[in-house]
């Protein structure tokens, strides 16, 4: 049995717009601890900074007093020190995962980072109109993370023994049933499996193929047609030539007219 292979540890030189949301606030300021040692990356810290600003909330704390930074931790902000110049000066940040609380705080980036539970509770802050109220674009967004399914029935049928509903739970989605009057909406969510990227393989060649070379060979090769020998002596009996002749319309008139003119 195959043991699981462990991820490798995310550093900044492998931060991404997508994994930065796999990481936490201290994972943040061990990476930039050790950017410094690294020369690449110190020089370009800037641009990795604009990165993890995609997924955090920053803060950079001028007051550095314990009453600040504590208020801060109080809304859940981790505080800590970071260089961001050539000269090893320490700046206090504040930073804080972005919360995912309404359908505009989801993204392409994010959603692959939610889970279904958090997608239902997401939806119902936001809901009203139900899964048709969503722009276009928002359903694209949830939709590249997750399986949704909905259906709208009277209050009576939508827990009908063996219907959609009970299948659909059956089989792993996490539902929000929003009320239409006597109709409720139900829509269904389940996370998508990861997708693996396709791996290139050489095709085998069977063996009813034909190889490569005798598929070129025979490309080249020209039919063998047997032409005339300009060599040999031509007389009356190997001579021969045949002309298609066809008539001139123009000549057949003029004919026809001395034929009348001579009568």
């Amino acid at each position: 049995m195959k043991e699981p292979v462990a991820k490798k540890a995310i550093t900044l030189k492998t931060l991404t717009k997508k994994n930065v949301w796999d990481v936490q606030e201290n994972d943040i300021f061990r990476m930039l601890e050790n950017a410094d040692k690294d020369t690449d990356v110190k020089d370009n810290k800037r641009h990795f900074v604009d990165i993890i600003r995609t997924a955090f909330m920053i803060e950079e704390l001028k007051d550095d007093s314990s009453i600040i930074k504590g208020k801060y931790e109080k809304l859940d902000y981790k505080v800590g020190n970071v260089s961001m110049d050539d000269a090893g000066a320490k700046t206090v940040w504040a930073i804080k995962k972005r919360p995912i609380v309404r359908v505009s705080d989801l993204t392409y980036e994010n959603i692959h980072h939610i889970t279904a539970t958090k997608l239902i509770e997401v939806l119902e802050r936001n809901f009203g109109g139900g899964w048709d109220s969503l722009s276009q674009s928002t359903k694209d967004i949830i939709e590249s993370g997750f399986d949704i399914s909905t259906t709208t029935l009277p209050k009576d049928r939508l827990h009908k023994p063996g219907g959609m509903y009970e299948k659909k739970m059956a089989d792993g989605f996490e539902v929000l049933e929003i009320a239409k009057g006597m109709w409720v909406e139900a829509i269904f969510a389940k996370v998508k499996p990861e997708m693996e990227k396709p791996r290139l393989t050489l095709q085998t060649r069977d063996e009813d193929e034909i190889p490569d070379d005798d598929f070129n060979n025979h490309d080249d090769e020209e039919e063998e047609v047997d032409e005339p020998d300009f060599n040999d002596d031509i007389t009356e009996d190997n001579y021969r030539t045949t002309f298609d002749i066809e008539s001139d319309p123009d000549e057949e008139a003029e004919d026809i007219s001395d034929f009348g003119a001579e009568d």
